[in-house]
């Protein structure tokens, strides 16, 4: 386990600098091509998959380590992406081996759930906190596009991240459905 919580850890803090720094420059760059300046949350679609394979306390475990990373990369609150993404991990986590993952849906709609529910808990922790945490508009433009670039993205990131699958899964999980004991 320990070798795909680093090695997710690892990935997904490449596609967080990715995310920072060169997404965030080429929007700049091409202002003009990008929608509301939304970026896609590939970190986020790697802790899913992690947490899909592997089960919950490897989603957390990636999940936490990602978002302190993330963390120190952004201006959010210390620990903000980290609570985030360690209940990401952990609820994605949950569902390992109840559904068959194919190539196409069910990686855009573990990605939209979580993009939904990242969106949810900080809406939520901004009313709690009285501002101190920012937030996303459930209604504005760039959250749903940042969803649609998170759903369509899923697709191939899965894709790419089922190539590293000797480093990414863990061999005694489960691939299938669960199984019940008689």
């Amino acid at each position: 386990m320990t070798k795909n919580v680093v090695w997710a850890i690892v990935f997904a803090t490449i596609a967080a600098l990715l995310q920072s720094t060169l997404f965030a420059r080429l929007g700049t760059l091409v202002s003009r091509v990008t929608i509301y300046h939304a970026i896609p949350d590939l970190a986020l679609g790697i802790i899913v998959f992690s947490a899909y394979v592997n089960g919950t306390m490897t989603g957390q475990l990636t999940g936490f380590f990602s978002g302190i990373l993330l963390d120190f990369l952004s201006a959010a609150p210390l620990g903000l992406n980290a609570l985030i993404r360690t209940l990401t991990g952990a609820l994605a986590g949950l569902m390992v081996g109840t559904f068959f993952l194919d190539a196409v849906f069910l990686p855009m709609i573990l990605c939209a759930a979580a993009t939904f529910f990242k969106g949810g808990v900080l809406f939520l922790l901004h009313l709690l906190l009285a501002g101190a945490v920012p937030s996303y508009t459930l209604f504005a433009p760039t959250f749903w596009v940042e969803l649609a670039l998170n759903t369509l993205l899923a697709v191939p990131l899965f894709a790419l991240l089922k190539l590293f699958s000797p480093l990414l899964v863990n061999r005694n999980s489960q691939s299938g459905p669960r199984q019940e004991a008689h």
